[in-house]
């Protein structure tokens, strides 16, 4: 177990801190810290801040990523998806959503907007090579099978 700091941003502390929703869920539910009420009209993005800010171990990161009900129900998601925050960073947890329906949709305050899931990050070293070895597959890329 891992064990990440949580500090709430002064003037939110009505704000719901990051939650699980059920016991095996694996992303923490984030909630809008917005001033007041944002429509955000279709085609429109916006950056939503959430009213905290993490310390996490060096070995994590964290992921900002949609809502599934979000998604489907209003075309509403996360741009950059998934939003990396490095464990190095300490400033406030913010989404960056976007309105990709056909309706404006209306964020209130301490709505959920999106989730925030942890993952290990190997400690990885690259090694410069002059020549790859080779694969069956070799350097085909996009599309290279024929398949959709």
């Amino acid at each position: 177990m891992f064990n990440v700091q949580i500090q709430r941003i002064p003037g939110n502390e009505d704000i719901s801190l990051p939650q699980k929703m059920s016991e095996w869920a694996s992303g923490f539910d984030l909630y809008a810290a917005t001033p007041e009420t944002i429509i955000l009209n279709p085609g429109e993005r916006k950056l939503i801040a959430t009213g905290f800010a993490i310390s996490m171990p060096k070995e994590l990161e964290a992921q900002i990523r949609p809502r599934s009900g979000l998604a489907y129900k209003h075309g509403i998601t996360c741009l950059n998806s998934p939003g990396t925050i490095d464990a190095d960073y300490r400033g406030e947890v913010k989404v960056l959503l976007i309105n990709q329906g056909q309706e404006p949709y209306v964020i209130n305050r301490n709505e959920r907007i999106a989730q925030l899931v942890f993952q290990l990050v190997p400690a990885i070293q690259l090694i410069h090579v002059e020549q790859l070895s080779d694969t069956i597959r070799g350097a085909g890329g996009f599309g290279h099978t024929g398949q959709s």
